[in-house]
Formats: structure tokens, sequence, C-alpha cells
């Protein structure tokens, strides 16, 4: 199970994750949004939403570089395992109560207020119960990392999250005597990512990729909705001016004489 859930599982939910979305966006693109409720609790929405997101992208920014960036490059930079270890859990902890706190008051306000729970679906509560599990549990890995402050547990970690994006088949190994809850973490973190497609959570793709897409592809339009329930009558054809002939000029240009004032059309034609 070990092997499994370390060693098969991360390319299943990675699959899941990055497959998924691109359906999604192709298939059911004015699904992906996030359902606006910002009217109700507006304060509480504000400062919470201003917590969760700052914590979030703090540590989701601090696990990328943490963990993708090859070792050789912390020995070259002069950054020590310990110094590391120690950045980790001074951010990390900050950035996760953060995230926290604030990911507790928008869940509190999505649940409690039954406005807000009448228009949010399962997976709005449900990935935000998520999300706050994972925190809770990343910061309880918070007081085993003190008790390795030197940063080789950390070398574990950053060799099976590379290990997995190299292939490397023995990656699982690497964390095979780590802590009960860092393997709760990475579990649950796996299957936050293999969800991912299926939750709000897919705006997260519009904010990285929306400057971007906008720089670089626009197409030069913008494509609207209409609220019509029938088509415009269709124009009348222009007459056909003779060869040689001056082009008409003027408002009347299409043949039909202008009203007299006073009558209609037919009586200033007469």
């Amino acid at each position: 199970m070990h092997d499994f859930l370390f060693g098969i599982f991360p390319y299943i939910a990675i699959g899941v994750g990055i497959m998924g979305t691109i359906a999604r966006y192709e298939r059911d693109p004015f699904t992906w949004k996030t359902s606006s409720s910002q009217l109700l609790r507006r304060r509480q929405l504000v400062v919470g939403s201003i917590l969760f997101h700052v914590g979030i992208l703090v540590i989701f920014f601090g696990h990328l570089i943490g963990l993708l960036t090859p070792i050789e490059v912390f020995d070259a930079l002069g950054i020590s395992h310990g110094l590391k270890q120690t950045l980790a859990v001074v951010a990390g902890g900050i950035a996760g109560v953060m995230a926290l706190v604030g990911g507790a008051m928008l869940f509190h306000r999505r649940w409690s207020d039954p406005r807000i729970r009448r228009t949010s679906s399962f997976w709005d509560i449900a990935i935000l119960a998520m999300l706050l599990a994972q925190l809770l549990l990343g910061l309880g890995t918070i007081f085993i990392s003190l008790d390795h402050l030197d940063g080789h547990e950390m070398v574990k970690f950053m060799s099976w999250a590379q290990g997995i994006f190299i292939f490397d088949p023995n990656a699982a190994g690497y964390i095979t005597d780590v802590a009960l809850v860092f393997k709760l973490h990475l579990v649950l973190g796996l299957l936050i990512i293999m969800v991912f497609p299926f939750t709000r959570l897919v705006h997260i793709v519009s904010g990285f990729a929306a400057p971007f897409r906008y720089l670089l592809a626009r197409p030069g339009y913008q494509v609207v909705r209409s609220r019509r329930t029938a088509p415009l009558p269709r124009r009348a054809a222009p007459q056909a001016v003779p060869r040689g002939a001056p082009a008409p000029r003027g408002p009347h240009a299409s043949g039909a004489q202008p009203a007299a004032a006073g009558g209609s059309a037919s009586q200033g034609a007469e």
C-alpha cells in the first residue's frame, strides 16, 4: 500500500488533475468560474478571503520551490539544509495559521448562512473542508519538524517529489520511515490535486494564465451573449447604381425619398 500511495497514486492524481482540467475547459467553459456571493456577509468574506489567499499562495510557492528545486542548487547558493528547514517552519507556520483562520471564516460563512449554503454546491463546501484538514495536517508536521532542524528529514521529501517527476521507480522508498502525519498530509494533497478539475479551484489556473493570455493571445474581439428572443430584421439590399452614374450621397442614398414636412411619405411623393 505504501508503494501504491507514494509511487503510483501520484501519477493517477496528477493525470486526472491535468486531463480533467483540460476537458472541463473544453467541454464546459461556462462552469469555469467561482459562484459569487459577495453581497452576503461581505465583511467576513473580505477578511477571510484575504487571509486565506495570502496564506495559501505563500504555502503553495513555498512547497513548489522547496520540494522541486534540486538539492545541488541550494548547495551552490550556500543555503544549508538546516536553514531551509528553519525557514520552512517559520514562514510555513505563519502562512498556515493565516490560511487556517481565513479558511475557517469562509467555511463558517458558507456553512452557517442559509442563503449562501442554498447557492453552494457539494464541492464548494467539500473542497473547503479538505483544504482546512490539509492545513491542520500541515501545521501538525511543524511539531515533528522542530525535532529535525538539521534538515535531513526535508531532504527525504525533496528526493521523493523530484523522483516522481523524473519517474524514479524508487521514489516511494525515500519516505518509508517518515512520520504518519507527513504521509497523511501527502495523500490528502494528492487527493486535492485529483478532485481539482471538479471544484471551484480551477479559477487558480485562470488567475495565473490570464495576464499571459491577455498580452499574447488576445483575439481582438469580445464575446457577448445577447438577451434578444428574436433575430434582428434584415436590412434592405442597396439599389444598384448604373455604370457611369454618380454615386448617391446623403442619408437617403439608398433611393428612398424623405417624407414631406407635415405629411406622410406618399403625400410628399405626390
